[in-house]
């Protein structure tokens, strides 16, 4: 059996940027999709908050389901029963979020706070680790531990009110900067070409 190259894939990293390079329009207008959803988002950020869930919904539904498959390979009965359960579980919390969007939100909204507080609380302490090792930029990590900070204690505060717009708000902001960068990937290969 004789293995073939294909020719019609890059064979370097100048090869695929010349690829690219003659797309540079499609990935432009890919950009101006994601700005114009995430504005779209911005604008309407209880509907936005809402498709969040049940996309998450649907992709927990899923997970569950392949866990249940992938307990029925399992040798032991504990390890089944885990597994089995696991399943089970991202079935149902995937059935909620799908039946009952906002509600889902609500909770997902809460956990995001929580997480946001937990992960500043960790970079203002991983900030003084860095400074007491004679790092320079430390700083920089407090008053980033610090904005998270707050920002997970903002969503706490308002909660359960910020369950309708939180996801919606961080879906639009997360669609228009992956637009943006699209847009100037784009441009910047079409200067290039």
């Amino acid at each position: 059996m004789s293995m073939t190259a294909n020719n019609s894939a890059p064979q370097s990293l100048a090869d695929g940027l010349k690829a690219l390079r003659a797309k540079w329009g499609w990935i432009v207008a890919l950009g101006v999709v994601f700005l114009i959803a995430g504005v779209i988002a911005l604008g309407s950020v209880v509907a936005a908050t809402e498709t969040a869930v049940l996309v998450v919904g649907i992709m927990m539904l899923m997970g569950g389901v392949a866990e249940i498959i992938a307990a029925f390979g399992v040798k032991s009965w504990g390890k089944f029963l885990f597994w089995l359960l696991l399943g089970v579980l991202y079935v149902a919390a995937g059935i909620i979020a799908i039946m009952n969007p906002l509600l889902a939100a609500t909770y997902l909204t809460l956990m995001l706070g929580f997480a946001l507080v937990f992960g500043g609380v960790l970079r203002i302490f991983l900030a003084f680790q860095i400074k007491s090792a004679g790092g320079g930029q430390w700083g920089w990590v407090v008053l980033s531990g610090l904005v998270t900070l707050l920002l997970g204690a903002m969503i706490i505060a308002q909660w359960p009110a910020s369950s309708l717009f939180v996801l919606g708000i961080f879906l639009g902001i997360d669609l228009i900067f992956i637009g943006a960068g699209w847009i100037t990937m784009g441009l910047a290969l079409k200067k290039r070409a």
